[in-house]
């Protein structure tokens, strides 16, 4: 295809500028605490690559699919085990992503089109804080944007071939984001339907062949758990049945919509035991706040409830609090004093997404500075584009592409709007593609008519007034940021209007001169905000979060103050029990995410603590023919051990604490069969604590909690003297742990 001599150099500009923004500060780069502790067991077995286990003992999986974590396990097979390392796949997608995304509008709309496209979604700060983030959404993104290249050569030439590519492509992201790759067939079915050169019979018939495809690819991971025995696998996560469905559909989908009524009681997911299955909002606290005891929630509703009290997530019990800002949760020091800033919207220790709730949230300051500046030119584009095709052929593919992200849009536009999202701004990755898309396409689109003449020559300079104008207020939110950006925006859409206006017609030399600097100033009032955001990636204090969040994330309108992405964090709770609040200060003053290195009780470096690592030798030194050198009652208290060394921690409850596994009877066995000596009491329980659930806690009766009562009245406590550790019990915001030895011999 003939393209203008400028086309490969600013491609290949834009692509250089991604992979910096993507890569900087990897060196940098921390642990998402909960997943790397699953790479790390990930990288010591084939088995536990496969099954996605948690520990390097294969006792227990993840609560999520495994397929997003298999780039970062062989990342970290090949470069050793490090942040960098399993933050660098997702920097690779990234910049292939922008590649399709090219590929994809260049096909649709023309070259001038994919470089518009290509510049707005690399400036869309959510686009830039997503691949730097070790999480589900950037293999996800990657996958959906394959599966939609393969959908247009399949809409087309009418062909199979390509269709059922488009169906594997979804069914890989099905094993990174689960059911979420699936809001995107709508979309991608109805521009085949829509505008295929072949018969009604073939059109549907193709369908057919694509949606068993991709319905083979979705399922094969949950079929080979399910056909596997038990016993020879580990178990599943976030379940009350060991059901890889059950984790899928009722804890990972249908306990996120609990504002449509949906329940997941009757699915096996282990959020249905916390509360209702999502049935009801709670508030994080419940009646008072939440003590070192554990006793968070209340009658809070459980994980579901307490999660969206908590500005986070569904009852799943995914992600927020698996980064800095509950660090202090995890471990069970979430004070009154922070119980009540968190029923005030605002999390523990900093904003975790007020306005990140309802139907509304898209529009919120939280999401629309990190995903939506582009929200009216995208729309208008949409509008547009439809409405000026009518009266085409059927095979019309400049309409059939509006129609595709136009849908695509619209529908998770719609899903992150009934669903639970909190904090989670990568989540919106999957948004971005298509505002991106819409952008390039439309501006050409909208600059053809504007220099045809006629009335559809003022949508131009309106979609460019509506666009800044929007931009101009969400900068204004967050005034102590940049408080020239909004005024910058303000002048820019200004001059572009009336630069536009004033070249109609543009029949006269001067005329097209005018419109050209109309255009280009047109493109700098739309773009400049949003790469504002994401260049803050080489600011230390904006760099990006776990969260996938880029340069400022809210603001405290009473006072005016900016919360920076990276600065949103609690107090870091450390494995040896004592709060080094300085620290994690320091990390957060040199832009490091202070709560990803503590969270889960390592050091700032990364290593185990001096408590840490006697209490391991020791364990170890004793260890015998037991497979596990010990247990812990949470997954956050096995996590140092995990990360730092590989050790076989045998985690207890899965994430929530509350997943009944073991049982108190196969913890029995396990100790009577000589596999399990040691149990590591107190200290993080996971999230059982936050849930109101895990050791600890007399709100509810768990599996872990019930071990808990059988290790401590049945086992021998091992002194702290004895491994030449601190016995911290009793110590003023200390997280108490204690060593039990059970078994013959104790």
């Amino acid at each position: 295809m003939d393209q203008p001599a400028y086309a490969r150099p600013a491609l290949l500009f834009i692509t250089a500028l991604a992979a910096v923004l993507y890569v900087w500060g990897i060196d940098h780069s921390q642990y998402h605490t909960f997943y790397a502790n699953a790479a790390r067991s990930m990288t010591e077995s084939w088995k536990a690559f496969f099954f996605g286990s948690f520990d390097p003992g294969n006792s227990i999986t993840l609560d999520k699919l495994p397929g997003f974590l298999w780039p970062q396990a062989l990342s970290a097979r090949i470069f050793g085990f490090h942040p960098w390392a399993l933050t660098l796949p997702q920097v690779l997608e990234g910049v292939a992503s922008l590649l399709v995304l090219h590929r994809l509008v260049r096909r649709w709309a023309g070259v001038n089109a994919a470089l518009i496209a290509d510049t707005a979604f690399l400036v869309t700060p959510v686009a830039v804080g997503l691949f730097r983030t070790a999480v589900e959404d950037p293999a996800f993104t990657l996958c959906v944007l394959l599966a939609a290249e393969a959908a247009q050569r399949a809409a087309r030439d009418g062909r199979l071939r390509p269709l059922v590519a488009c169906g594997v492509w979804v069914g890989v992201g099905f094993q990174a984001k689960m059911l979420e790759a699936w809001a995107v067939l709508p979309a991608l079915a109805l521009v085949h339907l829509v505008t295929a050169p072949v018969t009604l019979r073939k059109r549907l018939a193709h369908l057919g062949v694509a949606a068993v495809v991709m319905t083979a690819v979705s399922l094969s991971w949950m079929l080979a758990v399910t056909l596997t025995p038990a016993k020879d696998r580990p178990y599943v996560d976030g379940t009350t049945n060991n059901s890889a469905f059950s984790m899928v559909v009722g804890y990972n989908f249908l306990n996120r919509f609990s504002s449509l009524g949906i329940s997941a009681a009757s699915t096996g997911s282990v959020s249905a035991t916390q509360g209702g299955g999502g049935g009801h909002r709670g508030q994080a606290g419940g009646q008072g706040g939440s003590q070192a005891s554990g006793q968070a929630g209340g009658h809070a509703g459980g994980a579901d409830s307490t999660h969206r009290g908590f500005g986070t997530s569904s009852g799943s019990g995914s992600y927020a609090h698996r980064s800095l800002g509950t660090a202090g949760v995890q471990s069970g020091q979430f004070t009154g004093a922070q119980a009540a800033a968190t029923r005030q919207g605002g999390g523990a220790g900093g904003r975790s997404g007020g306005d990140q709730n309802g139907w509304s949230k898209m529009f919120g300051t939280s999401l629309a500075s990190q995903t939506g500046w582009l929200y009216p030119i995208a729309a208008i584009s949409v509008i547009c584009g439809l409405l000026w095709r009518r009266g085409r052929p059927r095979t019309d593919g400049i309409r059939g592409g509006f129609l595709m992200w136009g849908t695509w849009l619209a529908v998770y536009f719609l899903v992150f709007s009934a669903g639970s999202v909190g904090g989670h701004t990568y989540y919106m990755g999957v948004i971005a593609v298509p505002l991106a898309a819409l952008t390039g396409g439309g501006v050409v689109q909208m600059w053809r008519a504007h220099r045809a003449g006629g009335r559809r020559a003022w949508v131009l300079p309106g979609a460019v007034a509506a666009t800044a104008a929007w931009s101009a207020y969400l900068a204004g939110q967050l005034s102590s940021f940049l408080p020239w950006l909004a005024p910058l925006v303000g002048v820019l859409g200004l001059a572009a209007v009336a630069l536009l206006a004033l070249a109609r017609p543009a029949r006269t030399p001067t005329g097209g001169r005018l419109a050209l600097a109309g255009l280009a100033a047109a493109l700098a009032a739309v773009l400049i905000a949003p790469g504002a955001w994401a260049v803050q990636v080489f600011n230390p204090a904006y760099r990006s979060t776990g969260m996938g969040a880029v340069g400022p994330s809210g603001t405290n309108r009473g006072h005016g103050s900016v919360t920076s992405a990276s600065g949103r964090r609690g107090q870091v709770l450390w494995g040896d029990g004592t709060a080094r609040a300085g620290a994690a200060t320091a990390a957060v003053g040199r832009g490091g995410d202070a709560g990803f290195s503590g969270f889960g009780g390592m050091d700032a470096g990364g290593e185990l603590t001096a408590s840490q690592r006697k209490l391991l030798n020791y364990t170890t030194a004793h260890q015998g023919s037991a497979e596990y050198v010990f247990a812990t009652t949470g997954w956050n208290s096995a996590s140092p051990y995990i990360l730092a060394t590989g050790a076989r921690v045998l985690p207890l409850g899965g994430f929530s604490g509350r997943v009944p596994f073991p049982t108190e009877a196969q913890f029995r066995q396990l100790v009577a069969s000589g596999k399990l000596h040691y149990v590591l009491v107190g200290g993080g329980r996971g999230m059982g604590a936050f849930f109101g659930g895990g050791s600890g806690t007399t709100s509810a009766s768990t599996a872990t909690t019930q071990i808990t009562s059988w290790v401590q009245s049945t086992c021998t406590r091992v002194p702290a003297s004895t491994y030449g550790g601190t016995d911290v019990a009793g110590t003023p915001g200390a997280a108490s742990e204690a060593l039990y030895r059970c078994g013959t011999g104790q």
